[in-house]
């Protein structure tokens, strides 16, 4: 039986992809079309905690105007040898961890589980949450804001890299590498980001969160 959690959670879902869409779209037709979604999210939210649309225009700009901040989610996968997957991304050319933007109702573990299953082809489970980074602080020149949280994983299904990728278009080579033998085109968001999983899965660092 559907009641007012469930209608405020697909309200939720709503407002994010709406704000999204807002945010980035420049397109006059695909902005009203978002205009519209973000009206429809607001009548199920106002229903589900019982006031009337009109209460939300002092919350507009802080709930609906804006989709973020984000969070991003990056799996540290090592294997056997203790060595960390990395791809390399299409986009920018440079050697990276898999990971990618959580979804509404998704847990960040298993955002960073879903993203490197997309972009490596190499099924993994969350064993430890290495930190929490601002992007800010590491490297990114995004406008966006977002909280990075990378977890190390291990692979379940093996270490082989033959299974195709089903967003193979995202990156364009995978390998292992060992700590020593890093590549130098590492992407900036990443370069100070994986030596603290190294260090984590070898039991040195705690929890990294920034101060």
């Amino acid at each position: 039986m559907t009641d007012s959690s469930d209608i405020a959670r697909w309200a939720e879902v709503l407002r994010d992809v709406s704000a999204a869409g807002l945010f980035h779209s420049e397109i006059f037709y695909d902005r009203e079309r978002y205009s519209r979604l973000q009206s429809l999210a607001e009548e199920m939210m106002a229903a589900a905690i019982g006031i009337t649309t009109e209460d939300f225009t002092p919350l507009q700009k802080e709930l609906f105007d804006h989709p973020g901040p984000l969070i991003g989610a990056d799996a540290a996968i090592f294997d056997d040898r203790d060595r960390i997957l990395l791809i390399r991304r299409s986009d920018n050319g440079l050697w990276a961890m898999p990971g990618g933007a959580a979804e509404v109702g998704e847990r960040p573990a298993d955002a960073a589980v879903r993203e490197a299953l997309e972009e490596s082809g190499v099924a993994s489970r969350p064993v430890g949450l290495v930190g929490i980074y601002d992007n800010h602080l590491w490297g990114s020149n995004s406008s966006n804001h977002v909280y990075m949280l990378m977890f190390i994983c291990e692979p379940t299904g093996g270490m082989a890299l033959e299974t195709e990728p089903s967003h193979s278009l995202e990156i364009t080579e995978r390998a292992w590498f060992a700590l020593e033998d890093l590549p130098e085109d590492l992407d900036p968001r990443h370069r100070g980001r994986i030596p603290h999983a190294f260090e984590f899965r070898e039991g040195i660092r705690p929890t990294y969160f920034d101060v």
